[in-house]
């Protein structure tokens, strides 16, 4: 390897299967090493809050297990019949044939041995997504582009008020089943049939049909879910809205629903009745909070620093700048993000508030992030939202560490949101909460 990184937050491409097994009743097909799949499963599930396994997730994923013979002389018949034996065994609506390193470096014909079964119109699609490809931001999308190009079909027919919605990534945001249960919450309110294809009643197979039916695509993310909406238009001729913030808190929440009633061309009698009743009743909570937020007693931070994926630390950055009136020191951003959306990215934490810019870094090592926040000088306790990574260095810099991203193994995450109105409530919550137990 030509760099070894310290703390990593983010798993290989291979952890799409996560991706495929958020999918209902869809099933995960592993041509890969022994041991690959079930460490997967168990780091981001343990991960992300301890959220455990799903319709046929963990241990039940089938997956080749491939020695040393098979690198020597290969192992397409090996998937076929692995493949063979999966169709007869498994119940699901959706199978997707993922590759590890080992069958990607010797060569392996995923593709040929796929195609067969495709032409028995089975539904069964493959992506090419060894770890050495990249990350599972990655593995993520070269799963919807395998599904789009090799699955779904031309439809003439679209649906009207019919959305397919791309945010939150599996896992990867530890929060996504809530967040896209709320996204979906939000734009029904506004009159729109949100497409969400991941998650509890997310629709399965059924969600992956409605695709090319959608009047038009939503990318709430900086970048993940862009290459994916552009395929979409080039085959579908779909056309997408790109809004860069995952919305948490009032600001943020009311700008995006404007934006997209604007663009959906909605009544904005009926999105302004919306975002006053939201409005109304998350700001009589957040009144409430007022006595406790001047009380100097309690050394409340008053700065922050950020260490999460891209689309959570502009989100939060927002949320903690415009609703809650704190200030921005430094922000580090933990994927891969691609050299063409980085100076995009750095835009969009310029003038968040009247003078209010935060400079931000990337970086995937966690000794570089530590390293660099040793430098700064605070002198009051600070906040971190960050990772359970992040304890020792908001020790040493005396702050309050919130863990918001990967790894998250000091809580259990269920259905918490922090997207949109509620979710705001929810983040305050628990910032305010970690720093009651260390004053206590």
């Amino acid at each position: 390897m030509s760099e070894l990184i310290q703390e990593p937050r983010h798993f290989c491409a291979l952890g799409a299967q996560q991706t495929v097994v958020a999918i209902e009743r869809a099933i995960p097909i592993l041509h890969a090493g022994p041991g690959c799949s079930s460490k997967l499963s168990a780091a981001m599930s343990t991960c992300g809050g301890y959220q455990g396994t799903r319709y046929a997730g963990g241990d039940a994923i089938p997956c080749s297990n491939m020695l040393e013979k098979d690198v020597v002389f290969g192992a397409e018949s090996k998937l076929k019949k692995l493949i063979e034996s999966t169709l007869k065994i498994m119940d699901g609506d959706l199978f997707v044939v993922l590759t590890g390193c080992t069958s990607d470096i010797i060569g392996d014909d995923i593709g040929n041995v796929v195609r067969d079964f495709q032409r028995q119109d089975i539904p069964i699609v493959y992506a090419e997504t060894a770890g050495f490809k990249g990350d599972a931001y990655k593995g993520h999308e070269l799963v919807l582009e395998a599904i789009i190009n090799q699955y779904l079909k031309a439809d003439e027919e679209k649906i009207p008020g019919l959305v397919n919605v791309f945010a939150s990534v599996p896992i990867h945001d530890p929060f996504w089943e809530g967040d896209l249960k709320e996204i979906k919450r939000l734009l029904e309110s506004i009159g729109l049939k949100a497409n969400i294809l991941f998650g509890y009643n997310g629709g399965g197979i059924e969600a992956i049909n409605l695709i090319p039916k959608a009047e038009f695509n939503i990318v709430i993310s900086p970048w993940i879910g862009i290459k994916t909406v552009k395929l979409l238009e080039k085959k579908f001729n779909t056309p997408y809205l790109h809004y860069p913030i995952l919305p948490i808190g009032a600001v943020e929440t009311s700008k995006f629903l404007n934006k997209v009633a604007d663009y959906a061309g909605i009544d904005k009698k009926v999105v302004d009745e919306v975002i006053k009743k939201e409005e109304n009743e998350y700001y009589h909570y957040l009144t409430r909070l007022a006595d406790f937020l001047v009380e100097f007693r309690f050394n409340l931070p008053k700065r922050f620093f950020t260490i999460n994926d891209s689309a959570y630390s502009l989100a939060m950055t927002r949320f903690l700048i415009n609703d809650l009136g704190l200030l921005p020191e430094h922000q580090f951003i933990t994927e891969d993000v691609p050299e063409v959306f980085r100076d995009e990215i750095r835009g969009y934490f310029k003038n968040i508030a009247p003078n209010i810019s935060s400079d931000i870094t990337f970086s995937q090592d966690g000794g570089i992030i530590n390293s660099e926040l040793s430098k700064f000088q605070i002198n009051i306790s600070p906040l971190i939202l960050g990772s359970s990574w992040d304890v020792d260095i908001a020790a040493h810099l005396g702050a309050t560490n919130v863990s918001v991203g990967l790894p998250i193994v000091d809580r259990t995450i269920l259905q918490r949101n922090y997207v949109g109105y509620t979710g705001g409530l929810n983040l305050i919550e628990d910032i305010y909460n970690k720093v009651l137990s260390r004053h206590n």
